[in-house]
């Protein structure tokens, strides 16, 4: 079913994966905010969205800071003239062994691996109350959605990314302890869990792999790859198709889920 009309904010949206659900949101018939730190390349995502007949607007926000969460937050409602669907989708990855972790590392990765999702669930939450999201009792109505990026490492524990694991199990925990608390709102919370995606994320993985173990580039991300029961790595476009569905009315139903697309790697 269509989401014509509906207004999107997706964070890390000006490459990978943020790119791709922004493109498929706009093909559903959503307007969409594109909200990254990455200036450059954001208006090139929303020359695609404008292309597609939809309109899209760009805001630079850093999702470690919470003013500015929100900020994109109104910027987009005002733009766009509504504020619909919340895709909390910026994050990071970080390779290294448990021992050689810094206190540093930790706290970028927690800054926007958890931290901007909390803030872009608080956001989300607070906008659709003011746009009329209120109490319904049993069978109310939706009234907003909020998406967020997990992973299989959300759900499974991987050597060299024990940090990276830990925030993305942590989106799982946000985002069942929201559905709780929102449902009453009409407001669902979910996530998508992604595994080996061909971006330029799993390029960095890769690359540290390497560094660290000694394999050839592109060793680490064909090892992953050959551990895929559909025989292939992911696309974008694969994790979008899903996003697509979870931001429809065809999910209406769902909430507090934190579901693997990953082309069967992580068993749940």
């Amino acid at each position: 079913m269509s989401i014509e009309g509906k207004v999107a904010l997706i964070t890390g949206a000006a490459r990978g994966i943020g790119r791709g659900i922004a493109l498929r949101l706009a093909k559903d018939g959503a307007d969409i905010a594109i909200v990254d730190r990455e200036r450059s390349t954001m208006q090139d995502v929303a020359d695609e969205v404008s292309a597609l007949g939809r309109k899209a607007t760009v805001f630079a926000a850093d999702v470690t800071d919470r003013s500015q969460v929100y900020a994109a937050v109104n910027h987009a409602e005002s733009a766009l003239g509504g504020f619909d669907i919340m895709i909390n989708n910026a994050g990071i990855a970080q390779v290294n062994p448990i021992d050689d972790v810094t206190p540093e590392e930790v706290s970028q990765i927690l800054a926007v691996n958890v931290e901007g999702v909390l803030w872009g669930i608080q956001a989300a939450a607070a906008k659709f109350k003011q746009r009329g999201a209120t109490t319904g009792g049993k069978g109310v109505k939706n009234n907003g959605k909020i998406i967020n990026a997990a992973s299989i490492a959300g759900h499974d524990g991987f050597a060299m990314l024990g940090v990276y694991c830990a925030t993305k199990f942590a989106v799982r925990g946000l985002t069942q302890a929201a559905a709780k608390e929102y449902a009453p709102f009409g407001i669902t919370v979910n996530s998508y869990c992604p595994g080996v995606v061909g971006t330029d994320m799993w390029v960095e993985i890769d690359q540290r792999f390497a560094d660290l173990t000694g394999a050839e580039k592109g060793a680490t991300f064909q090892q992953f790859s050959d551990t895929i029961a559909l025989g292939r790595s992911q696309t974008a476009d694969d994790v979008a198709n899903f996003v697509s569905y979870l931001a429809g009315p065809d999910s209406d139903y769902m909430t507090g889920q934190s579901v693997l697309i990953d082309g069967g790697m992580v068993y749940r």
